[in-house]
């Protein structure tokens, strides 16, 4: 029942950063980010999602850093990036303002880089398409396992009809204040039910387990409150750059729907995956068709940057 924030061996164990350094975002918050691989080489920046940290993207780095400059923060408030003073620190802008903050912080003027977001970094990503700073920066993105609006209404974690008492009480359970506790077999158990696919094996669920349950209850619960409330529809038509998006058929936090929602309704994409039996924790889940989708919008849209000096603390 050990408390660690990740597994500490196999393929989803972090790898050692290259390169660490702080961002500081518009309010002031410090974001903590790592950068995997070596200058030059084509960018990856990546966003997590809800209760998650840069360790969920284990694999995607383990594979990227090979040959591409692969860049990873923590949202505020989880990993080692510290949380809001306050209840205003948590907002869709927040999340805007922290992907620039980060961009501004490890990139060049003018480099680009693919854009990548799961699950509440998808949602950062919408949330900062039309921010000057990301038109700059970014060549394409890719929105994975998440949804614009609509979130809590349309889950599938209560396996009740849809109307306001399911609603209600889907709120109530993902916001709630008891922190998650220690990592136990019961604990597993919930987790997959509520997040992953059926036949996920067990060190998917494993590594997901760690890393949700080292989420503070506080901040799990302030960012609930967000997610709860979220409308980004009208700055999802602003993601215009080449983006593709992918979902599992079995997520039940972000049904499939969703995922056929924004390929429908983005400017530019170029491309929908559904995984078959996968839930909301693709990444994991999936790491190989995740990884691959990556490394074609790289391909396509992402030059070299022999130029890209820039990583700096702010």
């Amino acid at each position: 029942m050990s408390r660690l924030t990740h597994v500490t061996a196999g393929p989803y164990a972090p790898p050692s950063a290259r390169h660490e350094l702080v961002a500081t975002s518009a309010d002031g918050s410090r974001l903590h980010v790592e950068v995997h691989g070596e200058d030059g080489a084509p960018a990856v920046v990546l966003a997590h999602g809800w209760t998650c940290s840069t360790a969920f993207w284990a694999a995607q780095i383990r594979d990227l850093a090979a040959d591409h400059r692969v860049i990873a923060y923590d949202q505020r408030g989880h990993g080692r990036s510290p949380a809001a003073a306050d209840a205003a620190g948590y907002s869709t802008t927040a999340l805007a303002d922290d992907l620039v903050a980060v961009l501004k912080a490890t990139l060049a003027p003018g480099e680009k880089a693919l854009v990548a977001g799961h699950s509440m970094g998808g949602m950062t990503v919408m949330a900062a398409a039309a921010r000057p700073e990301f038109a700059e920066h970014a060549a394409a993105a890719l929105l994975c396992s998440t949804g614009s609006g609509r979130l809590v209404a349309e889950a599938l974690v209560l396996p009740w009809r849809p109307g306001r008492a399911r609603t209600r009480i889907t709120a109530a359970v993902l916001g709630a204040r008891a922190p998650l506790g220690p990592v136990t077999p019961v604990a597993k158990a919930v987790l997959k039910y509520a997040t992953m696919g059926p036949g996920s094996a067990p060190e998917k669920v494993e590594a997901c387990a760690r890393i949700v349950h080292a989420c503070p209850a506080g901040v799990r619960r302030a960012w609930s409150g967000v997610l709860a409330g979220l409308d980004l529809d009208a700055q999802l038509t602003a993601l215009t750059v080449p983006t593709a998006v992918i979902g599992g058929t079995s997520d039940r936090l972000t049904p499939i729907g969703h995922a056929r929602g924004l390929a429908a309704a983005l400017p530019h994409c170029v491309g929908l995956t559904e995984l078959t039996g996968m839930g909301h924790m693709t990444p994991v889940e999936a790491p190989e068709a995740v990884t691959h989708t990556m490394r074609e919008l790289v391909a396509l849209h992402v030059a070299q940057n022999p130029n890209a000096t820039k990583e700096k603390t702010p």
